[in-house]
């Protein structure tokens, strides 16, 4: 004999959480739709100039015919480079904050500053970039200028999700090991990070595909309508000198380029959004790798 029945209303909460689930997925499905349309519209249209050609060459005929290896690469360099200057500075900034700093006003309002600064927008971070780094630090129109100015943009997120991933980990963790008699530093360094690695690096690699796809940062401080480079190296751009770049490619294909084939500007497009696909999918991937290997 079952000795748990199920009450008229527990009967009725489930009713109200599978109605929910229901509107839930219909909204969800109601998302996806138009968004799998978009862009499966996206690579229909793109499809006669997705070759490999396309990714490995440069543009030519005045931007009309041709591949984007040019902006492919410049993309890289400035992605790479702004991610070795805001990781570092990012991380121990959070850890700062959030292991050593005092619960005093000024402390606060520093937080209240990098909560801010995650909300502006990127042409204000632009025209910053611009005032900082080309005129003030006197670095010019260049590659080093553009990735400085993606690194102040995605720096403050950074220390946020780096802030979250470290006020996750149980202050138990943190007690047992300075009554251990482990430093302060030793904790952090054996206990704290292992255990938020997976929200910092989920944050960084998102930060990645941010970078990647933004224009006005880079258009005010070192991306170049267009510049040769040799095909058969991996280095073309010095970091003093301009690049090209996905995002600023397609902004002159599909704004200042007369004539060009429809599908060029939408290629250019199709592998800019397949880049954020993949480093979006890495950090889901590496998230969900790492919270499986959690002991808690």
């Amino acid at each position: 004999m079952n000795r748990f029945t199920v009450t008229p209303a527990v009967k009725e909460k489930l009713r109200q959480e599978a109605m929910a689930r229901s509107i839930f997925l219909g909204m969800l499905i109601c998302i996806l739709l138009p968004l799998a349309a978009i862009v499966g519209n996206l690579v229909w249209q793109a499809a006669p100039s997705l070759h490999w050609q396309f990714l490995t060459t440069a543009p030519t005929h005045g931007m009309r015919e041709g591949g984007i290896w040019p902006a492919l690469i410049g993309t890289f360099y400035l992605v790479i480079l702004s991610l070795a200057v805001a990781m570092p500075i990012g991380v121990l900034a959070a850890v700062y904050l959030t292991e050593y700093a005092k619960d005093n006003w000024f402390n606060r309002a520093v937080n209240m500053a990098v909560l801010n600064l995650a909300g502006v927008p990127s042409i204000v971070h632009a025209l910053f970039g611009l005032g900082a780094f080309v005129y003030a630090a006197q670095l010019g129109f260049s590659v080093l200028s553009a990735s400085l100015t993606l690194a102040i943009m995605t720096m403050p997120v950074i220390i946020a999700s780096t802030r979250q991933a470290l006020l996750s980990v149980p202050h138990s963790f943190r007690e047992a090991c300075w009554n251990l008699g482990a430093s302060r530093w030793q904790t952090i360094r054996a206990i704290v990070l292992p255990n938020a690695i997976s929200g910092i690096l989920t944050g960084i690699i998102l930060q990645v595909s941010r970078a990647a796809g933004e224009t006005a940062p880079i258009m005010f401080t070192g991306a170049v309508f267009y510049k040769a480079i040799r095909p058969d190296t991996l280095f073309p751009y010095a970091l003093d000198e301009q690049c090209m770049a996905l995002s600023m490619h397609l902004y002159t294909l599909s704004t200042q380029t007369p004539g060009v084939d429809p599908s060029v500007p939408n290629a250019t497009a199709v592998v800019l959004l397949a880049l954020v696909f993949l480093v979006n999918s890495a950090a889901i991937g590496l998230r969900t790798f790492l919270r499986s290997r959690r002991k808690w």
